[in-house]
């Protein structure tokens, strides 16, 4: 599978990540077989959180990579946690290494990335950063990242980290797709769709592991409040030009200029394959243009 580097991990991370958003212990036999054939398929990336099934998520990966020797070194294990609890924000140093320390024992020792759900504006950003890179300066995790966060934020961040000579933010997480949201599906829900923050990502370089990349199967044909306006379907219809629309639709993210990771969220098989189909698909800078109504 095509693949990118992120610093400093050793793997490189597999263009599409495998998502367990609905993963648990109740599905354990579907969860293993979808697990197996992602190894096989060549993915490295697993994208996974300490709020997921509440925490079941975490814990049927954990049993996988104990039952299968071998292939935690195959994989880039990515989890997030700091997530709020109803208006508790919960981005502190204490609830990050709280959220780490279950993560950690559910899943069987460190993560190569972690991320953090939201932002807290009213916490110093030094305080985020100083806390992070202690777990990674203890070997908890390798690189960490954040989701949600507004670009002028991830850029106070890096230039504090930068200043102090510590690690910053190595990976930004908000959402991308072909489809641009009718407006945000949660409070605090940030979208890479516009112009301005695809543009600073090409200019930064900074990676971007984007969720929700197809769209909640839009392009797949799946009704949506959040994503059903005249321009998707328009974006719909472009996409079906081209071949099947759910793989055209992940493709453009893929075809992004700058380094993009679309995490994928199957739960058969046959979902699994439709998604590596994305990898097939070449487009071109103008085609990419045309999907999004840019021409």
């Amino acid at each position: 599978m095509e693949s990118l580097r992120l610093e400093p991990l050793e793997l490189p991370l597999s263009r599409l990540a495998l998502g367990t958003l609905g993963f648990s212990l109740r599905t354990r036999d579907r969860d293993y077989a979808l697990f197996d054939a992602w190894l096989e398929a060549g993915g490295t990336v697993i994208d996974t959180a300490h709020v997921y099934e509440d925490g079941d998520a975490e814990r049927v990966l954990g049993r996988w990579l104990a039952d299968r020797p071998g292939a935690r070194e195959r994989i880039v294990l990515v989890t997030k946690g700091a997530h709020p609890d109803g208006d508790r924000r919960r981005v502190t140093p204490d609830d990050i290494a709280a959220d780490l320390r279950d993560s950690m024992e559910r899943l069987g020792g460190p993560v190569d990335l972690y991320l953090l759900h939201r932002d807290d504006p009213d916490v110093e950003v030094g305080e985020i950063v100083d806390a992070l890179d202690a777990h990674r300066r203890a070997g908890e995790i390798r690189a960490f990242g954040v989701s949600n966060w507004t670009l002028p934020r991830i850029e106070e961040a890096n230039a504090y980290a930068a200043k102090r000579g510590v690690a910053g933010i190595a990976c930004n997480s908000p959402h991308l797709s072909l489809a641009v949201q009718n407006e945000p599906p949660w409070a605090g829900c940030l979208s890479a769709n516009d112009a301005e923050s695809r543009a600073w990502h090409a200019r930064t370089g900074l990676p971007l592991l984007a969720w929700s990349a197809q769209a909640g199967g839009w392009f797949a044909g799946a009704a949506s409040p959040v994503y059903d306006n005249a321009a998707n379907r328009e974006r719909r219809a472009r996409a079906e030009q081209l071949g099947d629309a759910n793989a055209v639709a992940l493709a453009w993210v893929l075809a992004q200029p700058f380094p993009t990771v679309a995490v994928v969220g199957p739960h058969s098989l046959e979902h699994l394959h439709a998604s590596l189909e994305a990898l097939d698909v070449e487009l071109s800078a103008d085609e990419v243009r045309w999907l999004n109504l840019e021409a």
